[in-house]
């Protein structure tokens, strides 16, 4: 497995090895080669590692991905908008139509025109919202579950940058709360300053505060836009400072709470290289 080439990609912050599965399959990714890869000292540094591959037909892309704890997961919103840029590079696929086979299901996906280096893609609608049995903290208006391929949770605060919203303090002790089952969930501490909303995320298997969340940001518009604090599409600042935006429609339904929900951000090549 030496001599792998890998591409080192960040969306928003968010970082990822990417890897051409049709030379390095995912067979090659176990989960101590993807701590190892992933390591900030000692590796390329990431918070996941993702393989993507032709797929079943012809524009598709198989598309796994894996935090940086090893473990397979089923959905990353960010590693999907890097996956979308670099499987145009790589003509798997035509740049403004193709498809990301994901462990949830097919996501439309393409390149967005113009300068910035952007990418979208379509969720499966988001369905579920509930406030789960959590008690909210000084600072937090209100706590909700949602899940956007993943779980979430989102804390609705006062001030994002207060130091009671710190995801390394309050994020930690929320990823795994009992109420939320043994698998636990992401945390969002999301909140508007001014005007600006502004987003921080402690994600699972990273197990810190990451710079962006892709799906982070869709389970807060959907949360927000569902107990009627904002309007979609949306756009959220997230703690590298770049911005996300979320569109699609909510509904009244029930169950499904967010129609066609559309992430757009940035994904940025860094480096192509080679592991030794």
């Amino acid at each position: 497995m030496r001599g792998t080439v890998v591409y080192k990609m960040s969306a928003s912050g968010n970082d990822f090895v990417m890897v051409d599965g049709r030379t390095s399959p995912v067979s090659d990714w176990t989960p101590e080669r993807i701590r190892k890869v992933c390591a900030r000292r000692t590796g390329i540094g990431a918070d996941g590692v993702a393989v993507i591959e032709p797929g079943s037909t012809p524009g598709a892309i198989k598309f796994s991905y894996f935090n940086r704890d090893g473990r397979r997961v089923p959905m990353c919103g960010n590693a999907s908008l890097c996956a979308v840029r670099l499987a145009a590079r790589m003509e798997l696929a035509p740049a403004d139509a193709m498809v990301l086979e994901t462990d949830i299901g097919p996501i439309p996906a393409r390149v967005l025109p113009g300068d910035g280096e952007m990418a979208e893609i379509v969720f499966p609608d988001v369905i579920g919202l509930t406030v789960p049995d959590i008690e909210v903290a000084p600072g937090e208006r209100s706590i909700h579950f949602v899940e956007v391929g993943v779980p979430h949770l989102v804390v609705v605060v006062d001030e994002v940058d207060a130091p009671a919203a710190a995801p390394d303090v309050r994020g930690r002790a929320l990823r795994s709360h009992q109420a939320l089952g043994p698998e636990g969930a992401n945390v969002n501490f999301v909140g508007c300053n001014n005007g600006i909303w502004k987003i921080r995320t402690y994600e699972r298997g990273v197990e810190a505060e990451t710079l962006a969340c892709g799906t982070g940001a869709v389970a807060a518009a959907a949360t927000l836009a569902n107990i009627g604090h904002v309007d979609l599409p949306w756009r959220v600042q997230t703690t590298s400072g770049a911005i996300l935006k979320v569109s699609g429609t909510p509904t009244s339904d029930p169950v499904n709470r967010l129609a066609e929900p559309r992430l757009a951000g940035e994904a940025r090549m860094i480096l192509r290289g080679v592991l030794l």
